[in-house]
């Protein structure tokens, strides 16, 4: 039995040794022509799926899920939503669920946080009760230096339900 523990111990601290020296390869980084055809290949399957796919002035694509009803938000408004953020390959990366909130809403007014274009814009699209699939270029949302998670030229993709919008006072 001792014989035994004795040999994984060695053998363990040889692979140790090993693993160690070798190169763990990271993913390499995509270039921006690089995201464009991963961005067009995910933008032909959305209507290929018969989605329809239309965009915002500065470049956000989008898909309407689920109707909404009433006026759309305008800066100042305090909006309530439910999300989830995905990359392209589909892994999630961040969601409403994940922070702390009694029923997993995010509120905030906007124009106010410091976050992405891509979000801001994408916003205006998505009035009550709407449910949208906002797409993300990388030059709306990190760019080529990335954010924590996000890595250079990532295109994001946010799926939002409107819950509530509350205009400015």
């Amino acid at each position: 039995m001792k014989r035994t523990a004795s040999i994984l111990i060695i053998a363990f601290t040889i692979l140790s040794l090993t693993s160690s020296c070798l190169k763990i390869e990271q993913e390499e980084v995509p270039t921006r022509e690089e995201e464009q055809v991963l961005l067009k290949q995910y933008i032909h399957q959305l209507r290929e799926n018969e989605n329809v796919v239309d965009s915002t002035d500065l470049g956000v694509y989008y898909v309407t899920l689920e109707e909404g009803t009433g006026r759309f938000p305008a800066y100042g408004d305090t909006l309530s939503v439910i999300y989830a953020g995905y990359f392209i390959n589909g892994l999630m990366f961040d969601s409403s669920f994940w922070h702390e909130s009694a029923d997993s809403t995010y509120t905030f007014v906007l124009g106010e946080q410091d976050f992405i274009p891509g979000w801001e814009d994408g916003m205006s699209v998505i009035n009550k009760d709407a449910k949208v699939q906002l797409i993300v270029p990388s030059d709306l949302a990190y760019g080529s230096n990335g954010a924590g998670l996000i890595g250079p030229y990532q295109t994001l993709i946010f799926v939002i339900k409107m819950k509530d919008i509350k205009p400015r006072n």
